[in-house]
């Protein structure tokens, strides 16, 4: 594979393992994009290392840690008492360049397994949720978990979205990957939240209906939580407390916030002075419109309390998405650092034939790395911090990504090349300072030596039924386990023959090769459970439960859309007609301790575990 001096590979492997070169054209494209960094970056590029750990043979002088303290460093070696953080080395040659001190594996606890749920938040609703799942259903299934022995909930991302109409339905497309999507609050937990009379009826309407209606939501619970806002204390000095302890980042996001209120959702459509955070018109426009930003501030306060209180001894596992809405609060924040243009994506494959392209911008390597990594180490800490666990989607994002160029299609596109050794320090430090484990979603197509780096670094694996050819019993110990995801069929969907029939109804694919990928997931679960053809679908649940039983992995996890055999999966990529991320949970929350599958395949978890763990040590 050769790798130009941009970070573009000039070829790419197929997943039916042929080498494809890459377009001419394409080449020139993402060449002009992602240009050249200017002359001497080099000199105050943060250095990534451990204690004990190389500086370069160049590299000498005083390292200022966070604490304030300082100590001389020299001879191209790290002194083994520097800590773990992020310092400032100041060269002997006038040079000032970040220094980030990682233990290099992430935190894991020595001796623990645990059994757990994958967990749709918008569409776990309850009786008393406001016509989407949110921070009170959260808290819901972690005390009915908990009262089972299970030890985790995988959530989708609940990253904030802009705060106007229509709302984004992709939990993978936020506008921001550091702060939270107020939609998610259990609002009439607040005091002053209840909702009027006729706010009731239409609450009614949503309860009822057939799809999550995202817009009809955050209409009704914006108009209760600014009710809530203005009720407050005037002087509540504990959320004023949180607020300054967040900073500049809180303040960015709620002031494009704001003025995503006034301008429109997209900040690439605003007025040229109010496109750079740091114009004069934005500070003006900041001054003018305090109440507005206080309020954007305290749904991200609220937001953290509720999870917090959702969390509690569960380890809530937060999924950290590839990237984030090219018009939202990150992009504008970051902007200088981003390629203007470029989607990220994926190549063709078995499953998407067309290859995929997923409306995020990338950022250019050298660019972020001379903004000190700091956009990395914000998405992380913002997804790891406060709930034990982070998922990390598309994990060969760290190495490399699929960028499709502009104007083109995800067939038109290449990988570009990321300094992975110093992201995955980062994740380790972030990860130990938050206590928290790690999951890297190493699903497809997958180079050589990366699931080898990301075990030495002490990531866990992400294994499935329906990907891999080895009995569950040979799967890695280092690992999450799991029959599916939101991405591909339910066992419902493929047993019954609805997933098909969806792929088929939206054009995601040539109908040979759908129902190729059918049969053989079929054969595989028969082959290995021993289960009849005219099974029931409660009986192929079980069956591919069991068979996910026998892993040793660290994680076992069942989707809840499995466990109550829903048929449609959250989403079907490539689908834009489909009602992708908005299909309820057939069966409410308040309903799952009752439900009888729900009640065997937990059961078939817990039993799984049960006296192997007896002495476990939980983190």
């Amino acid at each position: 594979m050769t790798t130009d001096r941009w970070g573009i590979d000039t070829q790419w492997v197929d997943a039916r393992g042929r080498s494809r070169a890459v377009a001419d054209r394409t080449l020139r494209q993402l060449r002009d994009l992602i240009g050249e960094p200017p002359a001497g970056a080099e000199r105050q590029a943060p250095v990534v290392t451990s204690p004990g750990g190389a500086l370069g043979a160049d590299v000498a002088g005083e390292v200022v840690c966070e604490d304030g303290s300082a100590r001389w460093v020299g001879g191209g070696v790290l002194p083994r008492d520097v800590p773990l953080g992020y310092h400032w080395l100041h060269s002997s040659d006038g040079a000032r360049r970040r220094l980030i001190v990682s233990p290099g594996r992430c935190w894991l606890p020595a001796v623990w397994r645990a059994w757990g749920l994958a967990v749709q938040l918008y569409a776990a609703r309850s009786r008393a949720s406001w016509g989407i799942g949110d921070l009170g259903d959260l808290r819901s299934l972690r005390e009915w978990l908990q009262g089972l022995g299970g030890g985790f909930v995988l959530v989708n991302p609940l990253l904030a979205v802009a705060p106007t109409l229509p709302q984004e339905a992709s939990p993978y497309l936020p506008a921001t990957r550091r702060w939270r999507n107020p939609i998610y609050l259990r609002v009439d937990m607040l005091p002053g939240g209840e909702p009027t009379d006729v706010e009731r009826n239409e609450l009614r309407d949503l309860q009822a209906g057939g799809r999550i209606d995202r817009d009809r939501v955050w209409a009704l619970k914006r108009a209760v939580l600014e009710r809530a806002f203005r009720a407050r204390r005037p002087a509540d000095d504990e959320f004023e407390t949180w607020r300054a302890q967040q900073g500049s980042a809180l303040h960015a996001h709620a002031t494009w916030c704001a003025l995503a209120d006034a301008h429109g959702a997209d900040w690439r459509d605003w007025s040229a002075p109010l496109q750079r955070p740091d114009a004069a018109a934005v500070a003006r426009f900041a001054a003018e419109h305090a109440v507005e930003i206080a309020f954007h501030s305290w749904l991200q306060w609220q937001l953290d309390q509720q999870l917090v209180a959702a969390s509690s001894d569960v380890i809530v596992i937060q999924d950290l998405p590839i990237g984030v809405a090219g018009g939202g609060s990150d992009a504008w924040t970051w902007q200088a650092q981003l390629a203007s243009g470029v989607e990220v994506g994926a190549p063709p494959d078995v499953f998407s034939p067309d290859g995929q392209a997923w409306g995020s911008p990338p950022f250019i390597p050298w660019r972020l790395r001379q903004a000190d990594y700091e956009p990395f180490v914000q998405a992380v800490r913002g997804t790891i911090t406060g709930a034990g666990g982070m998922r990390i989607d598309h994990v060969m994002g760290l190495f490399r990504l699929w960028w499709v160029p502009p104007g083109g299609t995800p067939v038109d596109g290449a990988y570009v090349r990321y300094p992975s050794r110093d992201l995955l320090d980062i994740v380790a430090l972030e990860s130990h300072r938050a206590r928290a484990l790690v999951v890297g979603e190493d699903l497809g197509t997958v180079e050589p030596g990366v699931r080898e780096t990301l075990a030495a670094r002490g990531l866990l694996s992400y294994k499935l039924v329906w990907f891999e050819a080895h009995d569950p019993a040979d799967w890695p110990s280092a690992s999450m386990a799991a029959v599916t995801t939101h991405d591909l069929p339910t066992v419902s969907g493929l047993w019954g023959g609805l997933d098909l029939h969806d792929q088929r109804r939206y054009g995601t694919g040539v109908d040979d090769e759908l129902r190729a990928a059918r049969g053989q997931l079929r054969r595989r679960l028969r082959q290995r459970t021993g289960l009849a053809a005219d099974a029931s679908v409660d009986e192929a649940v079980i069956a591919a439960h069991r068979l996910l039983a026998r892993a040793p992995s660290t994680l076992l996890t069942a989707t809840l859309e499995d466990l109550v055999a829903q048929r449609a999966r959250p989403n079907l990529p490539g689908a834009t007609q489909r009602p992708n991320w908005s299909l309820p949970l057939p069966v409410l929350v308040d309903d799952l301790p009752t439900h009888p599958l729900v009640a065997a395949v937990t059961g078939v978890f817990a039993s799984a575990l049960t006296g192997g763990t007896a002495d476990s040590e939980a983190p």
